[in-house]
C-alpha cells in the first residue's frame, strides 16, 4: 500500500485528525476540507472536494487539517488571511510554506509531542507518519484555546 505521508505523488492526501484531539480545542464553525463520506466531523459545518472549500467563503471559527501534498500552502494562506482558526500540519519549520504562512502570521502553535496516529477515511486508525505534527493557531482566542487544550506538547506564542 502506497501511503506515504512524505511524498506528493501516487498517495494518500487524506489522514483525519483524531476526534479527541480536536475535541480538546473547543468547538469549530467550519472544517473546509473534510472528506467524502468522512467516518465523524470535526465542525458544524463542512465543505468536501465536491464543494471545493478552497472557492468558497469561511466562517466563524475554522478547523483545517489539509490535504497532505502539493498545494497544502493554499489552505494555509486561506486560513491565515481568514484570520479565525486552528491548522494541523507536519512541523516542516523549515519549508517556505512555514516562513510565508506561520513564523510571521499565526499567532501560536503548539507542537505536539510524538507522533500522531491519523486516521484513515475508513474510520480505522493509520500508523504514525514520518514527522512530528503541529497546531497552528490564527486569532488570540485560537492561540488561547491551544494553550489551554491539555495538548501535550510544546507551546509557543508567535505574536504578543
Amino acid at each position: 500500500m502506497n501511503t506515504s505521508f512524505e511524498r506528493c505523488e501516487n498517495t494518500k492526501v487524506e489522514w483525519l485528525t483524531p476526534p479527541n484531539l480536536v475535541l480538546k480545542l473547543g468547538e469549530f464553525d467550519l472544517d473546509p476540507c473534510i472528506p467524502i463520506d468522512a467516518p465523524f466531523l470535526h465542525a458544524k459545518n463542512n465543505f468536501t472536494i465536491i464543494d471545493d472549500g478552497l472557492s468558497k467563503d469561511w466562517f466563524g471559527r475554522v478547523y483545517l487539517n489539509p490535504p497532505y501534498g502539493r498545494g497544502m500552502e493554499l489552505w494555509l494562506e486561506k486560513l491565515k488571511f481568514h484570520g479565525n482558526g486552528i491548522a494541523l500540519i507536519f512541523a516542516r519549520t523549515e519549508t517556505k510554506c512555514f516562513f510565508e504562512h506561520i513564523w510571521n502570521n499565526a499567532d501560536a502553535i503548539l507542537f505536539v509531542k510524538g507522533r500522531i496516529r491519523f486516521y484513515h477515511i475508513s474510520g480505522i486508525q493509520a500508523g504514525t507518519p514520518g514527522a512530528p505534527s503541529v497546531f497552528v493557531a490564527y486569532g488570540k482566542e485560537n492561540a488561547l484555546a491551544l494553550k489551554n487544550s491539555g495538548i501535550i506538547g510544546r507551546y509557543l506564542e508567535l505574536k504578543s
